[in-house]
């Protein structure tokens, strides 16, 4: 049930006023990152299907190497940022900056519209954007996906945030249609979003899925809604089904490459979310006063999939935590200005303030981000982790299209740029080939590999050009002619 205020009217907007000014700040914190762009991550994976997009928007072919594959990450959002690249002539990077405006526009919409059918105080929506980037651990988690301030910092141009916040949306919608008379196209129009945040990103799409399955469970729905919803998740498959850019459906069997990827999410559980056992701590009145309130069957589904994951070695499901993680944050954030004794709210907006406060310090190094590391205070400056820098110093060389020859760390960026590699520098399921091209790159750099079977791969997979470290390959067949950070050295294919 939507829980109503406490608070006499004239005290309620100097209630929201501190969290308010807090949150406007952790926004304008966030739209200064997005003018930086920090890159670490899948930053280069993204801005390569933009850039592909753009050159062939109905048949792009593999987004980081030369091969004509589908891939998961031609997704609406992505398509529709391809459009606008197509359309403005605009440079990629520039277009994940927009993409990234809107993306965080849409989750903090979401989120307020959501928080709305939870509590109707003012200072309930602040508080409740405030809980989710700050109520994490002491020690930083960066993951598409999680919201957390640092990771959301460097994940908000992802696609990852525009299926969290079209989630948020999603779940609102749903509250309000179970609640009331809804149109004829409303069930229809939720199926078409839950298979949109599904096919945008396939992990955020769970959560949507176990937030949906909780608030129907939640509204005690009847018979004929049942059936709406039926009519609606029709729909949603269909949508699925339809989608020309790749197999959905497929994507159930990845589960084998995912799992190593993803078993680092079960490592320093009590440093990295110790802060929401106080949302957790607020599930516990929740559930008192309603068995089936929305939050604490979230929670709860959350925490299932999740620890079976855990304890079946299918570590890919851990992506289903932040269904565990934002409910317990909403949590924590709504117990404070529900209606009830005056004592007991105060007591735990001091709990919350000072939660708030230890995991602000924790990912105080976000800061450096807009101002740099060297105008942090030493403090923050060791919790600051440096973006990377890139491959635009090839690009004067390198056309789009060329194939480099490049290790992983050098192939997650350098498709950013146009260019392709040999392997991609993520694992991607739908390239038959994968395994042979990664073989390929590590006999191409190995030091005893003669230099007719360098020679021979170079020619299988249309090497242009090469970059390494140092001296590189040996061999008369390269000649440097650009030299970048840290010793890289560009060489050109003879």
């Amino acid at each position: 049930m939507r829980e109503r205020s406490g608070t006499p009217r004239a005290v309620v907007p100097r209630a929201a006023a501190v969290p308010g000014a807090a949150a406007a700040l952790v926004l304008a914190l966030l739209l200064l990152v997005i003018v930086r762009l920090p890159w670490v991550g899948d930053l280069g994976m993204h801005a390569a299907t933009v850039e592909r997009l753009r050159h062939r928007l109905a048949d792009p072919g593999n987004p980081l190497v030369d091969a004509d594959t589908p891939s998961p990450y031609y997704s609406p959002w992505t398509l529709l940022l391809g459009c606008l690249a197509r359309l403005s002539g605009l440079s990629v990077f520039v277009v994940l900056r927009v993409g990234a405006l809107a993306g965080l526009a849409l989750l903090v919409t979401g989120v307020w519209r959501y928080v709305r059918t939870l509590s109707a105080h003012r200072a309930a929506p602040p508080l409740a954007l405030l809980g989710l980037v700050l109520l994490w651990g002491t020690v930083p988690l960066n993951w598409s996906g999680f919201l957390g301030l640092n990771s959301l910092a460097l994940t908000v141009s992802y696609p990852s945030v525009c299926a969290l916040g079209l989630a948020f949306h999603l779940w609102a919608r749903l509250a309000r249609a179970l609640r009331g008379p809804a149109g004829r196209g409303t069930w229809p129009g939720l199926g078409a979003l839950w298979a949109v945040i599904l096919l945008c990103h396939q992990f955020s799409g769970v959560v949507a899925s176990l937030g949906a399955l909780a608030t129907v469970l939640a509204a005690r729905a009847g018979p004929a809604v049942w059936a709406r919803l039926g009519a609606g998740l029709v729909l949603g498959l269909a949508v699925l089904w339809w989608w020309p850019y790749y197999d959905f459906f497929a994507l159930l069997g990845a589960g084998g490459s995912l799992e190593p990827v993803h078993r680092p999410l079960y490592r320093d559980l009590p440093g990295r979310y110790w802060l929401v056992l106080l949302g957790v701590a607020a599930l516990v009145p929740r559930w008192r006063r309603d068995h089936r309130d929305a939050l604490v069957l979230f929670f709860a589904l959350g925490a299932l999939v999740f620890a079976a994951g855990g304890l079946s070695g299918h570590y890919s499901w851990g992506r289903a935590l932040p269904a565990a993680l934002l409910p317990a944050q909403l949590a924590a954030a709504l117990e404070p200005v529900r209606a009830g004794r005056r004592a007991v709210r105060a007591g735990w907006a001091c709990a919350l303030a000072g939660a708030l406060a230890v995991g602000a310090w924790a990912q105080a190094g976000t800061v450096g981000y807009v101002v740099g590391r060297g105008a942090l205070p030493e403090p923050v400056a060791a919790r600051y982790r440096t973006p990377w820098t890139g491959y635009h110093w090839i690009t004067p060389w390198v056309r789009y299209g060329d194939v480099v020859m490049a290790r992983t760390l050098p192939a997650r960026q350098i498709p950013a740029y146009g260019a392709y590699t040999v392997a991609p520098g993520y694992p991607d399921f739908f390239l038959p080939d994968e395994e042979r091209r990664r073989e390929a790159v590590r006999r191409y750099f190995a030091a005893g590999t003669p230099e007719a079977v360098r020679r021979d791969i170079v020619r299988e997979y249309g090497v242009r050009w090469v970059v390494d470290r140092g001296a590189g390959p040996r061999g008369d067949g390269l000649r440097a002619v650009a030299r970048g950070p840290g010793g890289q050295v560009l060489y050109r294919v003879r």
